[in-house]
């Protein structure tokens, strides 16, 4: 038994001393004096101390991509060894599977598949995992089977170990490395000015002195082919770049040696942010754009995208607001589109969208992931439509389409939401006729007005089945030409559904589609795969000889939007092509305290509807009342939307408009939001997967504003379209949060840290490319370290496993001895108080003998004589019987006295 606190028994000669003194405490009674040593005792913190007879064995296997085959061959052989080594039924084994998450094996299983995701090897957060189940009553020890190169550190799982005593041994599954090239870093600035030059370097590793080509590219551009000479295991090389523009672009190193172990690790990517003055990323077709004129007028940079499918994410770093001008949305990739939502909504981005023939619903922004930040509404009302729409759907239903998408639904199913979608937002004068397709094209739905029957028409598209085969593209298109030949309506058009990867047999296609194309029907095709695959160019060419678009996805789930986009282009086209007035509502004073003259007509405008948040600066005076000028704030960000065009035809009056430039210039300062104030900077970096996120701040300046509103940061990983998610800082020091972070190898991740109406937006950035291939030794002789800290060992001979570690298992007494203190207490009480006294056993005792009192000569009065001769008197009835013998009231009275007095 231990004491962590002995200083207490100097109570003891304290108590001892005061029972002394103070006589009436009684101290020396049984019960008190236990109830003081008790209470001493208790005071002292004892504990008991004993060895454990059992141990806990903790087995990582190592899942991730280099070392998941290496594990398999080896793991049953390891479990028999293990079995059969333990000790006794005591020991415990328990296995845990471990990549980039963490699973435990169940007990019985003989083997486990691993799910997760196998892109990287995080050891310390396997170790995190068993410190956190191991039982703390009981010893543990950790084996770790893996090739030793973590992809994250381990420091924070060394400190852990230690204070548990916990000892971690391993067992290195490969032989180290030693015929292997590797691209170990890419030295890149993260941020620089534009015009500003600077400095790549690229660090590469290999097992012998050579040379080995290398290859720089930005943004996949080649920039340098070039050699690096590695000399003792490290070969440098380095770059002078200079950028003229302001964004975020991404580098990358590519080596080629002739003989390499890992392939996987011969590249490296990584980012770098361009920042100037702001900036505009204006995407237009229009050549020589009046709207880019206008803002660089206003020494606003702008950077101007005139191919919309070369748009990336990385393109909006830097960027104070983006600005489409009439361009359609099928040629806008669908990650750029995506990405705009974080952008304005979480980053504080401004986006505003210019009318014309290719733009809002016209453009097929309808349902878009664009559709929800616009300050007006593209779903049009029926009476607002001026002519009929007759529309065949083909549909694929080979044998591809009965692949699962996910949720339990398959390719088919979400191609009848689509084409069901469709029939949704068709007019009850509209009239649709559906084909699915294989072989042969079979007549789901004949020609047939919508009128009353949409419920019934999307019911029999909702029952089509894959049936398996290819499909014939030219059947398809010519059954529905020749029902669409049936129709009354003015506008006829066709929507091609096929796998990009196996559409057949497209026969006469093209004097099909010229014959359609000549009596105004048009074609476009909804392409399930990408321009890349087999027949992707064949649908490319019917969409284009059928004047119509062409659409790729490899997400199944994007094909109800596609169709309804295409309806809504087809059906609810809605450009105004006639002059309108245009009426002020007095409202541009929240845009600007500046008053307009607003032109007195447009040439033309895009008919939409204001969404109820929004603000309507500008209407027009027709029928439809419609916004021309509309303009909203979305999350941190904020949004505009001006239905006439500034640019090509139906523009004469408005570029003719003398504020015309005044007016651009304006909307676009408030979609850029206000200045963030001074006093404030942000510093990121990242190693390997790891993203450390330093806010620095003023703490005069700012320090009042955070003690009420603390910054938020909200970061998002992966897709674009991805749902961002909020991390919690720490603050480390006045003026400074600070917060680490370990994310997906590969991934690309975006963030901003928001301070009530402020956004300061980083990222795009590349996490950790290659790492788990890297076979950093810096890493293994880590774990080496780690396992030599904690008292484990390079295991080799599988029987030595249970070695039990010097744990020794402490047990508290303080409760148990709370518990005695408190019923000698009661019990104390119960005696003092009451007069209770314990009950003891009865003790069994021979009679005494009678004593006869014999009374004093003086005290017996003299009797006559008595005759000579008497009969003897009879004994008493009694015999044992004591004589009854009065005790004078004097007697009794001294003997009581004498009794207190003793107590």
């Amino acid at each position: 038994m231990t004491f962590s606190a002995p200083e207490w028994f100097f109570l003891l000669p304290v108590f001892i001393l005061l029972g002394l003194l103070w006589r009436s405490l009684q101290l020396w009674k049984p019960l008190r004096a236990l109830l003081l040593l008790t209470l001493t005792v208790l005071l002292a913190d004892p504990h008991i101390n004993k060895q454990q007879d059992a141990l806990d064995l903790w087995v990582m296997l190592d899942r991730s991509e280099s070392t998941e085959d290496l594990v398999d061959k080896g793991l049953p052989e390891w479990k028999k060894l293990l079995e059969k080594s333990k000790p006794s039924r005591q020991d415990r084994l328990h296995f845990i599977d471990y990549a980039s998450e963490v699973v435990e094996q169940k007990p019985g299983t003989e083997t486990a598949v691993f799910t997760g995701s196998r892109k990287m090897t995080r050891t310390n957060l396997a170790i995190q995992n068993i410190t956190a189940l191991a039982p703390k009553d009981r010893p543990s020890r950790i084996l770790v089977f893996s090739d030793g190169y973590s992809t994250e550190p381990l420091s924070e799982a060394a400190a852990k170990l230690s204070s548990m005593g916990i000892p971690l041994d391993y067992r290195l599954v490969r032989e180290e490395t030693t015929d292997d090239f590797r691209v170990a870093r890419i030295h890149l600035p993260v941020r620089t000015q534009v015009g500003e030059p600077f400095v790549l370097g690229v660090t590469v590793r290999g097992f012998t002195d050579t040379t080995v080509p290398l290859i720089i590219k930005r943004n996949g551009q080649t920039l340098s082919e070039t050699q690096v000479k590695i000399t003792g295991g490290t070969g440098k090389a380095e770059f002078t770049d200079r950028i003229a523009r302001s964004g975020s672009y991404e580098y990358t190193a590519d080596i080629m040696p002739e003989k390499d172990a890992h392939p996987g690790n011969n590249r490296a990517e990584r980012w770098i942010e361009v920042t100037g003055g702001p900036r505009v990323l204006l995407v237009s077709k229009y050549i020589d754009d009046p709207l880019a004129a206008a803002l660089k007028d206003q020494d606003y940079d702008v950077q101007v995208v005139s191919e919309p499918g070369s748009l990336r994410v990385g393109q909006l770093a830097g960027a104070r607001s983006v600005v489409f001008n009439n361009i359609p949305a099928f040629e806008v990739p669908a990650a750029f589109q995506d990405a705009l939502n974080f952008y304005v909504r979480e980053q504080g981005g401004g986006f505003m969208m210019v009318g014309g023939k290719q733009s809002f619903g016209s453009g097929g922004y309808f349902q878009s992931p664009i559709d929800p930040l616009l300050p007006v509404s593209m779903e049009l009302k029926n009476e607002h439509r001026k002519l009929a729409v007759a529309m065949a759907i083909v549909m694929d239903r080979s044998g591809s389409m009965s692949m699962s998408a996910g949720a339990g639904k398959s390719k088919m199913d979400l191609a009848n939401t689509g084409a069901a979608r469709a029939v949704e937002l068709l007019g009850t004068m509209d009239q649709v006729a559906v084909f699915a397709v294989d072989s042969e094209a079979h007549k789901m739905v004949p020609l047939v007005e919508i009128q009353d029957k949409k419920n019934a028409i999307t019911g029999k598209i909702r029952r089509i089945k894959s049936q398996g085969g290819g499909i014939y593209v030219y059947n398809g298109l010519s059954a529905a030409w020749k029902e669409l030949k049936k129709a009354s309506a003015g506008t006829r058009h066709i929507i091609l559904f096929s796998d990009a990867a196996d559409s057949e047999e497209p026969g006469a296609y093209k004097k099909l589609l010229a014959e359609m194309t000549r009596e105004g029907a048009t074609v476009s095709v909804i392409g399930l795969g990408t321009p890349a695959d087999s027949d992707a160019k064949l649908l490319q060419e019917i969409a284009k000889l059928g004047k119509g678009r062409c659409f790729f996805t490899t997400r199944p789930a994007d094909i109800p939007r596609l169709f309804a986009q295409e309806t809504v282009t087809i059906a609810r086209s809605a450009f105004v092509t006639d002059p309108v007035g245009t009426r002020a509502t007095g409202k541009w004073s929240e845009v600007s305290a500046t008053p307009f003259s607003w032109p007195a007509q447009a040439d033309g405008y895009n008919l939409s509807y204001a969404r109820p948040d929004a603000t309507t600066s500008l209407a027009t005076t027709d029928e439809y009342l419609a916004p021309l000028v509309a303009h909203a704030r979305r999350g941190i960000g904020r949004t505009a939307a001006v239905s006439f065009p500034l640019g090509g035809k139906y523009s004469e009056k408005i570029r003719a408009w003398p504020p015309y430039g005044d007016f651009i210039q304006t909307l676009t300062q408030w979609l850029m939001g206000d200045q963030l104030p001074p006093g404030i900077g942000l510093r990121h970096r990242l190693e390997g997967t790891r993203l450390t996120i330093d806010l620095l701040y003023d703490h005069e300046e700012w320090g009042q504003k955070f003690a009420i509103t603390p910054p938020r940061i909200r970061l998002l990983e992966g897709d674009a379209a991805g749902t961002p998610y909020e991390v919690a800082w720490k603050r480390i020091a006045p003026g400074r949060f600070s917060l680490t972070r370990d994310l997906e190898e590969g991934s690309l991740i975006r963030g901003a840290i928001q301070t009530g109406e402020h956004a300061i937006p980083f990222g795009p950035l590349i996490v950790g490319s290659s790492t788990e291939w890297a076979f950093d030794p810096d890493r293994l002789a880590e774990l080496r370290s780690v396992s030599a800290q904690t008292g484990g060992r390079e295991l080799v001979d599988l029987s030595q496993a249970w070695m039990r570690p010097p744990q020794i298992h402490d047990t508290d007494l303080r409760i148990p001895l709370a518990i005695i203190a408190l019923l000698l207490v009661v019990l104390d009480a119960l005696i003092t108080r009451t007069g209770w006294k314990l009950p003891l056993p009865a003790i069994t005792q021979r009679p005494a003998k009678a004593k006869v009192i014999q009374p004093s000569p003086a005290a017996v009065p003299t009797a006559p004589p008595e005759p000579s001769i008497a009969k003897a008197s009879p004994p008493p009835s009694n015999p044992s019987a004591a004589p009854d013998v009065t005790m004078p009231e004097t007697s009794r009275s001294s003997r009581f006295s004498r009794a207190k007095k003793k107590r």
